[in-house]
């Protein structure tokens, strides 16, 4: 599963450890993420989602999927 939570962390100048805070996981937690290493639960995206005030799918997405 690939995401976007670099660049939607990037355009708010949030570091791995503030958006680590945001959504109560640790650093190495984002950082794996958006390395694409690890996939989140779905209440974790949630909260993503709720954070972010976008879709699911705005923020995770398969390799087959497009962004909208």
């Amino acid at each position: 599963m690939r995401n976007r939570l670099k660049v939607l962390r990037a355009e708010r100048d949030w570091t791995q450890a503030d958006l680590a805070t945001a959504v109560d996981v640790s650093r190495q937690t984002i950082n794996a993420i958006e390395k694409d290493k690890f996939d989140p639960s779905l209440p974790l995206a949630f909260k993503f989602s709720r954070l972010f005030e976008l879709p699911i799918e705005q923020i995770f997405f398969d390799d087959d999927d497009r962004l909208i």
